[in-house]
């Protein structure tokens, strides 16, 4: 795909938001079942992922771990976000590899020590990349992935969760 054919199909989408600005809030769904052991199954919408326990609460490391998960969907995204950005901008980007590693401390997630927040403590997001591009489009590039890229943006500024249990 190159720039014309991105605008071609966004066009007409951004024209839409900007006159019926309702139309562009879409809600997204995910849905598991708990599985056999420790496990859920969720569905992907292109496959079942089983995910469980990481081996450092006592998994078997043979299902996904919810962790692994999270920051693949951060790679994901930010790919995907990446490369629209440069297709938009007219940057070639010959070969690209986007990775994410975070760091946690299990003794929160275990309830060994009150003191250790449960989660992430932090998340590297690094991209390398061959490309021609000048230092100045690859500064864009950089500052438009991170503006538009949803999973990014989520984890960085948080949102407010509701949770309920019927």
């Amino acid at each position: 795909m190159d720039a014309i054919e991105l605008k071609n199909l966004q066009t007409p989408l951004k024209e839409k938001y900007k006159t019926n600005p309702e139309s562009a809030l879409i809600t997204l769904k995910a849905q598991g079942n708990i599985g056999e052991g420790i496990s859920c199954k969720v569905e992907t919408g292109k496959s079942i992922v089983e995910a469980g326990l990481h081996p450092a609460t006592g998994g078997t490391g043979l299902q996904a771990c919810s962790g692994d998960l999270l920051l693949e969907s951060l790679v994901a995204c930010a790919g995907v976000t990446m490369n629209a950005v440069a297709t938009a901008l007219g940057i070639e980007i010959k070969n690209a590899v986007v990775k994410a590693e975070g760091d946690l401390d299990f003794r929160g997630t275990l309830g060994v020590s009150k003191e250790v927040a449960v989660g992430f403590k932090n998340i590297r997001l690094s991209f390398t990349f061959d490309t021609s591009a000048t230092a100045e489009q690859i500064e864009s590039l950089t500052k438009l992935t991170e503006r538009y890229c949803v999973v990014y943006q989520t984890l960085r500024n948080g949102v407010a969760i509701e949770t309920k249990y019927n």
